[in-house]
């Protein structure tokens, strides 16, 4: 299983990098993983988007879903469809009004999923945690069948010890890391810190820290998160990058 970061910034693009979308492989199956402000762009530079095999969202928010509606258009505007007549998009029906919108004429079929529900989606299985957050969200645990690889998704949330466990023994950890360690207030994400904590506390394989900000100077984000991770290798989210789920 790989991933291929898409976009990584939380709230809005900038620098010519979008927001939080990200593409899962594994054994020809093609799993699209929320689909932020320019994610369609981002996603024609490696994957012919008619070539998804699904859509998973883990909220409504619209720095990981504003390129969904460009996505239907997409669908609906190209006839050539080489795996299948509609897309499938996955996502929480805790949120019914914008659940629906994810079904679109000749295009696309909204599939909802609640928190108990665990979702067996070609080589994946993926089951969920809320996540503390203004609006429902849930992280996700991405497990590939035939080799147990497993990938954990934070989604955006801030800290919640119930991580720990969701998280345990992930050979990849991505986190929801908006906030250097100095922030203060109110947060409805996670610190450098505080994701690195995470890592080491769950034994995790490999952290990714994604959902970054805009400002600031990301090599001491990275620098406060490995501190925390201790021997936990960390690394920050690229564009199109792409991180094997296990080293």
């Amino acid at each position: 299983m790989k991933v291929t970061v898409l976009g990584y910034y939380g709230g809005y693009p900038a620098n010519g990098i979008g927001t939080s979308s990200y593409l899962i492989e594994s054994n020809g199956y093609h799993l699209l993983m929320d689909c932020g402000s320019g994610a369609l762009l981002s996603l024609e530079k490696v994957l012919d988007p008619l070539k998804l095999d699904a859509v998973i969202l883990s909220h409504y928010h619209h720095d990981h879903v504003a390129d969904v509606g460009v996505l239907q258009y997409y669908w609906q505007l190209h006839e050539e469809r080489p795996n299948q007549t509609t897309l499938p998009i996955y996502g929480p029906t805790a949120d019914p009004l914008n659940f629906g919108s994810l079904t679109w004429p000749h295009a696309s079929q909204g599939m909802g999923y609640a928190p108990a529900d665990v979702l067996h989606l070609g080589p994946l299985t993926i089951s969920f945690l809320p996540m503390k957050h203004p609006v429902p969200a849930f992280g996700m645990r991405i497990v590939e069948a035939k080799t147990g690889e497993t990938l954990v998704f934070t989604a955006d949330t801030a800290y919640i010890p119930e991580l720990v466990p969701f998280a345990r023994h992930a050979d990849l950890l991505m986190t929801d890391t908006n906030f250097f360690d100095d922030k203060q207030g109110t947060k409805w994400h996670m610190t450098a810190g505080e994701s690195g904590q995470l890592a080491k506390d769950a034994q995790v394989g490999q952290l990714m820290l994604t959902h970054l900000p805009q400002v600031g100077e990301l090599a001491s984000l990275k620098q406060e998160a490995q501190q925390a991770a201790g021997k936990v290798p960390v690394e920050l989210a690229a564009l199109r990058q792409t991180f094997a789920v296990k080293m």
